[in-house]
């Protein structure tokens, strides 16, 4: 069968973050002649939502942009000053502009703000995720079962993705049989991520996305440096190498799979 190549969709950049900002558009340019054309741009703090929308706003035609609302749970004790007005905050981003999902959310185990804490902010983006039938950008990092737990209660229709997923092809079916895509990043090219190779290798196709999570998650032999959205046709090779696949197949199903999970164009 022949597959047509299709363009890359980045579904997890922090393009917005500072270290991007003298560098934006010639990246941008970059990337559409990387066959890229589009890149997802998470929410992580109240903050931060008015410079997505100004991004988001200015297209240039090279690499189209999207954004998320939500907060990331490493921000939670900046966000938590303001909690009382934080929904109406969200509220008004939402219906001011054309945020496409929600989130970065989730629990982190790894932090010091403990598990309980991030708990109600996660179920908080879990019930609007429900009631306004936006996909969910979910961050899960030593924390998978409280995640898991949390989506099994909430069964959020339009689903979402596992961001930078790492773990087992076991965990990653439960997200998958919960409507939730896996992230693929740059952890798949490092060979001690035995574990998390495995599982890309072996679960379907149409469960997974790519991602670059840039400026963080650098690429094997790129360790100490910024990363960058540029990286993402180098995930995508190490996908189909992993999993004995040809590249512009890769490319078709995952670019699709982005594609229906957050209703682009």
């Amino acid at each position: 069968m022949q597959w047509e190549a299709q363009p890359l969709i980045d579904s997890h950049c922090h393009l917005d973050f500072e270290i991007f900002d003298d560098q934006r558009q010639r990246l941008l340019s970059q990337c559409a002649d990387l066959d890229i054309d589009g890149i997802i741009i998470p929410g992580i703090e109240p903050v931060q939502w008015q410079k997505l929308q100004r991004l988001t706003a200015i297209q240039s035609g090279d690499c189209r942009l999207w954004a998320a609302c939500g907060v990331h749970p490493w921000w939670l004790p900046d966000v938590e000053p303001c909690k009382t007005d934080y929904g109406q905050r969200f509220d008004h981003q939402i219906a001011q502009t054309s945020m496409i999902a929600i989130g970065e959310c989730g629990l982190d185990g790894a932090i010091a703000t403990p598990i309980e804490h991030q708990l109600p902010w996660f179920e908080w983006h879990l019930q609007r995720a429900c009631d306004l039938q936006l996909p969910l950008i979910v961050h899960a990092h030593r924390a998978h079962n409280d995640v898991i737990r949390m989506l099994s209660r909430y069964r959020p229709t339009a689903g979402g993705v596992i961001h930078g997923f790492s773990g087992s092809v076991e965990m990653a079916l439960q997200y998958w049989q919960l409507g939730f895509y896996i992230g693929v990043g740059g952890t798949i090219t490092y060979e001690r991520a035995a574990k998390t190779r495995r599982a890309v290798s072996q679960l379907p196709l149409e469960s997974l996305l790519l991602e670059t999570d840039a400026p963080d998650m650098p690429l094997q032999g790129f360790q100490g440096q910024s990363n960058s959205p540029l990286q993402l046709p180098e995930v995508a090779k190490s996908l189909a190498h992993l999993r004995n696949e040809p590249l512009s197949e890769l490319k078709q199903v995952i670019s699709t799979n982005t594609r229906q999970l957050f209703k682009l164009g």
